[in-house]
């Protein structure tokens, strides 16, 4: 049995199933509706769009915090003693979380917990640390140092991309402007959002519906950055029609990926993405 124990921030998107099989332990990130604040994962992301119909503005989400993280590493050491903590982190740039948990590692031993910053957020950072689980089930007597450098080549090989339904949410962020939100709305124009060194990034803009898009997505990214083909994510907001998933699943088997494995995002993710939002990530047969 392994004596490495995963950590992530609830950010990742990881579902509570794949989390419980693998043992992958996750610290709530938060969203705040107006003065009342929630752990994410502890209430239904319809709640989001319900806010945001009814105020008009999108609920605040802050990371992690280093009494968070005390609270996870204090259960892992209880239940898991003698165990190594790796934490695979949210991104750093764009969060906290991962500077949180550097806090409340000092009041622990040296060695005890280490940190990695994927660069990545949502599904680009659970499918690292999935992947990192599995390396760690096939391999259980495999060291700390040799699964972060797994985890390292992992991190370069990783892609991920969004294309958002609705700029509203990610106006009201402040992530999008005015006139990219009315060019949206009058053109159905959906930038694509990609996670680069750690930030959302608009790269490319398409045009059309998202039943158009959604396989074209997976065509087009899947060939740029020489996706392999035994895996593929698919990730989607609350709110995006069955229709459109069977479209999307049906475009990744015939590209030829053998697992297509769906993941909805959390209330982290849907407060930036808003609903209807669909994504593909996976890994590049190359680092990037």
């Amino acid at each position: 049995m392994s004596n490495i124990v995963l950590v992530a921030e609830t950010g990742s998107d990881i579902p509570l199933e794949v989390a419980k099989k693998y043992g992958i332990y996750l610290v709530p990130m938060h969203v705040s509706f107006g003065s009342e604040t929630l752990d994410d994962y502890s209430f239904p992301v319809e709640r989001i769009y319900d806010y945001y119909s009814q105020t008009g503005k999108i609920p605040k989400t802050s990371a992690s915090s280093p009494a968070d993280f005390i609270e996870v590493f204090n259960e892992i050491r209880q239940k898991h003693p003698g165990k190594r903590i790796l934490h695979l982190a949210y991104s750093a740039v764009t969060t906290a979380s991962y500077q949180s948990a550097i806090i409340a590692s000092r009041e622990y031993e040296q060695g005890f917990i280490t940190s990695v910053d994927t660069r990545q957020v949502s599904v680009g950072q659970g499918a690292i640390v999935i992947a990192a689980a599995q390396i760690i089930e096939k391999n259980p007597n495999i060291s700390l140092e040799e699964v972060i450098e797994q985890v390292n080549s992992l991190c370069l090989k990783v892609h991920m991309s969004f294309l958002p339904e609705d700029l509203a949410y990610l106006r009201a962020g402040g992530r999008v402007s005015n006139v990219a939100y009315l060019g949206s709305r009058i053109l159905n124009i959906h930038p694509l959002i990609e996670i680069i060194d750690g930030v959302l990034v608009a790269t490319k803009k398409y045009r059309g519906s998202l039943m158009k898009l959604a396989p074209k997505l997976i065509r087009e990214y899947s060939q740029e950055n020489k996706l392999d083909k035994e895996k593929l994510y698919l990730v989607y907001s609350a709110g995006l029609s069955e229709e459109i998933k069977k479209t999307a699943e049906d475009e990744a088997i015939e590209n030829g990926f053998k697992e297509v494995i769906w993941i909805s995002t959390g209330g982290v993710i849907t407060t930036h993405s808003g609903p209807s939002t669909f994504g593909v990530a996976g890994f590049g047969k190359e680092s990037k």
